[in-house]
């Protein structure tokens, strides 16, 4: 029986306050995400993944504001800050700020935020591993909008990034809006959410950077860390790694077992003593992400093929069958339908 991560998201007081100060009614909120009014009353609360989502899907609910998620993102005061965002605003520069994000945000959350480099770019992912499903354009929109504020406070200067890719639909409001934000026309439909950044960026040195305060934040942040790592086994690592790396080829065990820093044999072992192996482990990710795919962006068939590191469609199609006992095609009309019928 694989070990499963805690599912638990702290939700700190200072982003009750924010909430607050925006105007809206917490414990009505609260009551509209199937959550307890009085949740927020100790100070800090904790929730899991998919009350978190409930929580954004209540906000935009109750406030038509397209950009309110961008509002939360970017308008925050430093002092609403969490701890994982503190290190990286004092850091040295953008890319040493980013890796620092990416490292202590486990700390409140079962996210990982992936930093891939090549071609002269950057490219941020946030990626909840215990989600179900894509997280709501809401919490993205204020995700990306506070990487970006991040990225100008940081250097002082009006950082635009290169292209910002969402994997929900086009619509008019949204590509002006976020237009508008970023500084860059959005791509809509993508495979994944993704806000893009020149790489020469990552060098560029943070006028905020405070050396004094990193040395008494740090030391108590590792020691948060190595306290918590027994938390997450190697075979859920494992599947979060292969979530991040479908990228239009089959992940080799290899290259898994190496960004783990164990050896392929260790993995192996692992897996097996966990009742698995890495060829189901690799199934279950795919299929996950081919109705992830399906559901929430226009992509054919034959290009979630390509994402998920299939060789051809007919492969694809096959093991598709064998998870879901139709064809993709016939799959993605079928819950059209019933999201229809739902309303």
């Amino acid at each position: 029986m694989t070990q499963r991560p805690p599912d638990l998201i702290v939700v700190p007081a200072v982003m009750q306050q924010r909430l607050r100060l925006l105007g809206f009614d917490t414990q009505s909120m609260l009551r509209r995400a199937g959550l307890p009014a009085d949740l927020f009353a100790s100070g800090k609360a904790r929730i899991t993944t998919r009350q978190m989502f409930a929580v954004w899907d209540a906000l935009a609910a109750m406030n038509p504001d397209p950009a309110l998620g961008l509002r939360i993102g970017a308008e925050g005061a430093t002092e609403h800050y969490d701890i994982a965002s503190i290190a990286a605003l004092h850091s040295p520069n953008f890319g040493e700020a980013l890796q620092r994000l990416s490292r202590f945000k486990r700390l409140t959350c079962p996210e990982v935020i992936r930093i891939e480099r090549g071609d002269g770019e950057v490219r941020v992912r946030f990626h909840w591993f215990l989600a179900e499903g894509h997280s709501p354009p809401l919490l993205t929109d204020g995700t990306f909008a506070s990487v970006l504020e991040l990225a100008r406070r940081g250097t002082g200067t009006r950082v635009v990034p290169r292209r910002v890719e969402l994997v929900r639909a086009h619509t008019s409001t949204q590509a002006a809006m976020l237009g508008a934000h970023f500084g860059c026309a959005p791509r809509f439909g993508a495979a994944a959410d993704v806000i893009v950044f020149d790489e020469a960026l990552l060098a560029q040195p943070f006028v905020t950077h405070n050396q004094d305060l990193l040395a008494v934040l740090l030391p108590g942040l590792e020691a948060a860390l190595a306290a918590q790592a027994p938390a997450t086994s190697l075979v859920d690592q494992a599947r979060a790694v292969l979530g991040r790396t479908l990228r239009g080829e089959r992940p080799s065990i290899q290259a898994v077992a190496a960004e783990l820093c164990v050896s392929t044999r260790t993995l192996q072992r692992r897996l097996e003593e966990a009742g698995t192996s890495y060829q189901r482990l690799l199934d279950e990710v795919r299929h996950q992400a081919a109705r992830q795919l399906l559901e929430d962006t226009q992509l054919e068939a034959g290009e979630i093929a390509f994402v998920l590191g299939f060789e051809e469609l007919n492969s694809f199609t096959r093991a598709f069958r064998g998870w879901e006992g139709t064809t993709p095609a016939r799959w993605r009309t079928a819950q059209a339908g019933a999201s229809r019928g739902g309303c």
